[in-house]
């Protein structure tokens, strides 16, 4: 008895596992992302048909809403749980596994992405362009493509427009505007602040954490800003769409689907700051600000990846 009330005491194994009330946000959260895919999916296909796009506008916006609102309050409700001391130690190991196994399904989503990437350019484009066995009816039908990457020159044109040029890197002489190059250069620097404001925060010192952190969010913020940019100046000035072959279609949703997880990541850092600044977290217990930094930093490294194999190579 005596070791059980000491397991009892330091937080072990032998306290009651709390079990929260029944709560909709799974299920407000699921309607939320479903409403916003399927909106997003027509928004798309109005843009490509010309037609307009008002109602697929409006719905899409009403489930980023719905999925941006029942986040604030499921935070909010884990926060008021904690603060009165309801989660113990085995859920608290909870809640680390479900984050670790949360970012693993993340590194198998983007794994799927950039193996479509390498099975596109490793082998698609060469069969196209008439290599070996598979190749024969490609090169019947398209003798005039070149096998290169990235594809600016179309199989079927009429079908799949051409782009004036790639998002490719330009060279040591054009890196200075190339945006890619900046926007890496701010992921890589916000995670060395969130890094500085974990740190700070282990150490207990308040106002370095405030300060490291609002910096992180701010850099996420520009990020995105900078993607906008990229975007709007690979559609406008490039002719580079979603509609450009094989090559606009990677790259939109590789770069894209990872500006939504930036999104993500700095709502949660969002979130983290003003928490920070209504005095919340301990030295020894923040385990809401880790997993939002694990995000961060996960977000960050695929974005390495993704300048590597999508824009360098």
């Amino acid at each position: 008895m005596a070791n059980m009330a000491s397991k009892q005491a330091s937080g072990g194994y032998d306290q009651p596992y709390y079990v929260p009330e029944h709560s909709p946000f799974p299920i407000a959260a699921s309607v939320g992302l479903a409403l916003f895919v399927f909106s997003l999916g027509h928004l798309l296909n109005d843009i490509k048909a010309g037609e307009g796009t008002g109602l697929a506008s409006v719905m899409t916006f009403a489930g980023f809403a719905v999925i941006a609102t029942t986040l604030f309050f499921w935070f909010s409700t884990q926060i008021r749980e904690n603060h009165q001391g309801l989660p113990g130690a085995q859920l608290k190991r909870s809640y680390v596994l479900g984050m670790y196994w949360f970012i693993f399904s993340e590194v198998m989503f983007f794994a799927a992405f950039f193996g479509a990437l390498f099975y596109v350019r490793m082998w698609v484009v060469g069969w196209l362009g008439g290599e070996g066995d598979k190749g024969i009816t490609g090169q019947m039908l398209y003798p005039e493509f070149q096998a290169t990457w990235p594809v600016v020159d179309n199989p079927n044109p009429a079908l799949f427009p051409d782009p004036e040029e790639s998002m490719a890197w330009p060279g040591f002489s054009g890196m200075l505007s190339y945006l890619p190059l900046w926007n890496t250069i701010l992921l890589i620097s916000s995670s060395f602040t969130v890094h500085i404001a974990h740190t700070a925060l282990k150490n207990g010192n308040r106002q370095k954490l405030i300060t490291w952190l609002g910096l992180t969010v701010l850099l996420g913020i520009v990020f995105l800003f900078l993607q906008i940019e990229e975007y709007s100046h690979a559609y406008s000035e490039l002719g580079l769409t979603l509609n450009s072959g094989i090559y606009g279609s990677t790259f939109f949703l590789l770069t894209g689907f990872h500006g939504f997880h930036v999104t993500l990541g700095a709502f949660m850092l969002s979130v983290m700051f003003f928490r920070a600044l209504k005095g919340h977290f301990k030295p020894e217990d923040h385990f809401g600000f880790e997993a939002a930094s694990w995000y961060w930093h996960f977000v960050d490294v695929v974005w390495v990846c993704l300048f590597i194999f999508v824009y360098i190579l």
